[in-house]
């Protein structure tokens, strides 16, 4: 990493950078109680990055080599002079403290301790606790996919950053396809968090798949017609989630908001001079914090050598900050709060969520629903909708009750929420005070990158939404 820095600064970069990773990654599938695959990848590289004349200029190699590297180093400076011409604003990066730091994460229950068949035990007995129990329905759908990946990087720039982490993350995705005569429905979920074994191998795990198998059992042989109309709406923690990272973390991507994703994640209705400006109620408080221990979207350094913190989107309705790396943050003045990650050693570090949420409020559920007379709770989503500025938007609920004089009663089909996100955000009036998270993997770029992310909240309620049955 040295010899890459001393190199390009020699040869006369106003800047330079160079980002090692390596990714272990393992995974196993049974689908319908059989095992379909186990599979093991390794994927190592190094990122470099540099900025000369003011031009910023990237490549990547898995050669490491002295001589390709001089290479790839000499063909970053061809490039910059090349596009000199063309670049109407130099690019400069926010200036931020140096660190020289090593963090690891353990595993309380190492991945590599495990043999393969202890492995596919915990998947079979996950399957088999949805085949044994006396459903109605039935379920001819049913695929565990688990995944465990050990990511180590090292990072160095000319600035003598040096930031040295291994973080190992742990997945268990599932699918179940729920058939009540001629009727299907299908739910999809999710654990995951950075740790070992320990994050998916839980009683919260058995208690997920076999509430996840009783909800579609529910739905399918209970559920009535969705009411039409204007009603309170409470969605869950995972309906909140959605809400959180689509219609305000990615909008809050500067990036995005300066214009740079507008052909390929898409654009953003936050400008630079909504700071300040109020857009949803008092109760609208929403955070991106990377340092959450255990969570899926975890790091304490960004993929720039920027320490990571809490990022505070939106305070009691207003815009409070947005998502920086240090080139957004140079173009605007700022500091970077950290955001930079990169989907590989062969991507680009540019503005990224991590673990978006809704904070909680001092309301039980009970509570959040008490004086509702007819409305509507969404404790899941079956799909969502967003169009390209994160302004439009549709959730379609797949687990979801009537609420009646204050209680939840009758499953419903398919509720639609469709609305703006400033009415969305408007009409929230309450929060509850428990709070979850639920994990993805969230796409940004071109090429398409993706990074682990938790999205989460608590309930959430809000007054006089349209709803409409699917």
């Amino acid at each position: 990493m040295k010899y890459i820095i001393n190199y390009g600064m020699d040869k006369g970069a106003d800047f330079i950078e160079a980002r090692y990773e390596r990714r272990l990654t393992d995974q196993i599938i049974l689908r319908n109680g059989e095992v379909e695959g186990v599979s093991k990848s390794i994927n190592e590289g190094v990122s470099i990055r540099l900025i000369h004349n003011g031009v910023a200029s990237m490549g990547s190699t898995n050669i490491m080599t002295k001589s390709y590297l001089e290479a790839v180093i000499d063909e970053l400076f061809s490039s910059a002079r090349a596009n000199t011409p063309l670049v109407s604003r130099k690019v400069t990066f926010s200036e931020e403290p140096a660190y020289d730091v090593e963090y690891f994460l353990a595993e309380n229950i190492k991945w590599s301790d495990l043999s393969i068949d202890e492995k596919l035990s915990f998947l079979k007995d996950l399957d088999s606790q949805v085949m044994d129990n006396q459903f109605k329905s039935k379920f001819p759908g049913r695929s565990f996919f688990l995944e465990y990946t050990m990511e180590e990087k090292h990072y160095e720039n000319s600035e003598e950053s040096k930031i040295v982490s291994r973080i190992p993350r742990v997945s268990l995705f599932y699918i179940l396809v729920g058939k009540y005569n001629s009727t299907t429905a299908q739910r999809y979920d999710e654990i995951a968090g950075s740790g070992g074994f320990e994050v998916v191998k839980t009683d919260k795990a058995y208690e997920r798949v076999l509430e996840s198998a009783s909800a579609l059992d529910r739905i399918l042989t209970q559920s009535v017609k969705t009411p039409e109309g204007r009603m309170d709406v409470v969605v869950g923690s995972e309906v909140a989630g959605i809400i959180a990272h689509e219609a305000v973390g990615h909008p809050f991507e500067a990036d995005r908001i300066l214009g740079r994703e507008s052909a390929q994640a898409g654009r953003s209705y936050v400008t630079l001079g909504m700071l300040g400006e109020k857009i949803g109620s008092d109760e609208v408080n929403v955070s991106d914090d990377p340092t959450i221990p255990g969570s899926y979207g975890f790091y304490l350094y960004d993929d720039e050598g920027v320490k990571a913190r809490k990022r505070e989107l939106i305070k009691e309705g207003i815009v409070n900050e947005f998502l920086h790396n240090r080139e957004t943050a140079g173009r605007l003045e700022v500091h970077s709060n950290g955001a930079a990650r990169a989907g590989g050693f062969d991507k680009e570090p540019i503005v990224r969520m991590s673990n978006t949420f809704f904070e909680p409020g001092d309301y039980s559920f009970e509570e959040l629903i008490e004086d509702i007379v007819q409305g509507i709770y969404i404790k899941s989503f079956m799909e969502w909708n967003i169009d390209d500025t994160r302004l439009n938007q549709r959730y379609t609920g797949l687990e979801a009750y009537l609420i009646e004089n204050g209680e939840v009663t009758k499953p419903v089909k398919n509720p639609v929420l469709e609305i703006t996100t400033i009415e969305l955000l408007s009409r929230l009036d309450a929060c509850g005070n428990s709070l979850e998270f639920y994990p993805g993997n969230c796409g940004k770029g071109d090429p398409m990158q993706a990074v682990p992310v938790w999205m989460g909240g608590p309930p959430l309620r809000f007054r006089d939404i349209y709803i409409y049955g699917r």
